[in-house]
């Protein structure tokens, strides 16, 4: 049976390679291991996802195998038809076939038999010869993107990010030539080719920027005809905390504190990025007023950014009897001054 890499992506044959682009990463998206379970049928699909579009964004991969395609769909098609026309007429006595019509058809069906084996030792011979006479200059293998995300703890102070990759890589049994002693090779079912998982250890240098992108020499595509390896990109993101926004290089927090804190002023314990502080709160603080804590905000080189403090006078949601009572001595207070 042979692997449809268009159903798999979810993509008719005649789309163009954004297209083909595109339906990869949605899907490879939504397949991860990490994020669809790590189990035995979503690593097969993650797999079939990967190997589609390994083989349908190289051009030379997918003319060859459109053309396997067409005959492997043109094959099955008349197979299955010329057994429904052989059962229908073995069952009827009228339409039986003289010697000649026999000898004929039989002519007619070995001409048009194939076999995938038939079609793969074809196509390694022409590949073959296109190699010695120098058709097919070396070409070099397509670049990888992938994404990965960090804190902002680990972009400010850099850190060291373990990432599991599949990878397209020349089979190890039959060292891509698809096949060993005449035969298809086992390893690979004839592609030349391997998908593995690689671990990679990948160095995030401090200050770090949101969208950067660190590239790994090397670790992409495999090239075909003698061609270099691409690459691999990792395309960084940096998750803000959920009670922090950053803007630029100047971080941006809100800071609940009490009414009495915001009447008689208090010493407020503050988490920045990298440590804990104590601020300051003068009496008759307002709600909305602004606080900045110099140098507290995100490291750009020899640039740092600071922290701005909103502060927000907060109610507590329950009061004791006690507190409530404080409240209306205050409100009657409040009154007589007016």
């Amino acid at each position: 049976m042979m692997k449809d890499y268009y159903k798999i992506l979810e993509i008719s044959e005649y789309s163009d390679f954004s297209e083909i682009k595109t339906a990869y990463r949605k899907l490879a998206r939504k397949w991860h291991p990490d994020i669809a379970g790590n189990t035995s049928d979503v690593i097969k699909r993650f797999k079939d996802i990967n190997e589609a579009y390994s083989l349908l964004s190289n051009p030379v991969k997918k003319a060859d195998y459109d053309k396997a395609l067409k005959f492997y769909n043109y094959s099955s098609t008349n197979t299955a038809s010329k057994t429904q026309y052989n059962t229908k007429n073995s069952t009827n006595p009228n339409n039986a076939k003289s010697y000649s019509e026999k000898k004929e058809e039989k002519k007619e069906k070995s001409s048009f038999s194939f076999s995938w084996e038939d079609f793969m030792k074809r196509s390694f011979s022409e590949t073959q010869s296109k190699k010695t006479n120098g058709a097919h200059p070396p070409k070099r293998g397509q670049d990888i993107n992938t994404e990965i995300e960090i804190t902002i703890t680990e972009a400010i102070e850099g850190t060291v990010k373990v990432i599991n990759m599949l990878q397209t890589q020349v089979c190890q049994k039959c060292g891509g030539r698809k096949f060993i002693n005449g035969s298809i090779c086992p390893n690979c079912s004839g592609s030349g080719s391997k998908s593995t998982y690689r671990k990679f250890n990948v160095k995030i240098p401090a200050g770090i920027k949101d969208g950067s992108k660190i590239r790994l020499a090397g670790e992409g595509e495999r090239g075909i005809f003698g061609g270099a390896n691409g690459d691999m990109y990792l395309i960084v993101h940096i998750k803000s905390p959920l009670d922090y926004t950053i803007q630029g290089n100047n971080v941006y927090k809100t800071l609940y504190i009490t009414p009495y804190e915001a009447v008689l002023g208090a010493n407020v314990p503050v988490k920045t990025l990298t440590e804990n502080v104590t601020v300051k709160i003068s009496p008759n603080t307002q709600s909305g007023q602004k606080i900045k804590l110099n140098g507290c905000g995100v490291q750009n080189g020899n640039e740092k950014g600071d922290m701005i403090l909103t502060v927000n006078i907060q109610i507590p949601k329950t009061l004791s009897e006690e507190e409530v009572e404080l409240y209306k001595k205050l409100q009657k207070l409040s009154s007589a001054i007016r």
